[in-house]
């Protein structure tokens, strides 16, 4: 049951800091202007990643866990959703985040701002798949 909670939690945990990202701080972050947008990206980002990786992490073995333990299949597919926004932060967002996050970066305002937009957009995939992990895991303790 333990291994049931912190899937729950580290899951609904990820979802909920990648839902409130991507409907008010980062949205927020682009209308106050690309210069403070710039700013406050690299710290917010330094901040953001750590507890994001742990959750991810955390979510996705204890899922696991709860699946090999006889818990049923659900927990097994929302464990591979969840992870899966490993693959999707390295492979679509990394990119973006190297350059706004490169100190050494030489570019104009609209770049960086065109930057910050794709980022956005490219958060919302991490966004809905960690909410289809959330409610793939509370269908998991709902249909047990």
């Amino acid at each position: 049951m333990i291994m049931v909670l912190i899937a729950i939690f580290c899951c609904g945990t990820f979802f909920g800091a990648a839902l409130y990202i991507s409907i008010a701080q980062h949205p927020a972050a682009l209308e106050t202007g690309t210069d403070f947008g710039a700013r406050f990206f690299p710290p917010m980002y330094g901040k953001a990643a750590p507890m994001q990786i742990a959750l991810a992490a955390i979510g996705f073995l204890s899922g696991l866990v709860a699946w090999i333990l006889g818990n049923g299949l659900l927990w097994l597919i929302g464990a591979i959703l969840l992870i899966s926004v490993v693959p999707i932060t390295l492979k679509l967002i990394k990119p973006i985040n190297d350059i706004l996050l490169n100190p050494n970066n030489d570019l104009e305002p609209t770049e960086i701002n065109e930057l910050l937009i794709r980022w956005g957009h490219k958060h919302w995939l991490r966004t809905i798949v960690s909410g289809l992990s959330f409610i793939i895991y509370l269908s998991a303790v709902i249909y047990a």
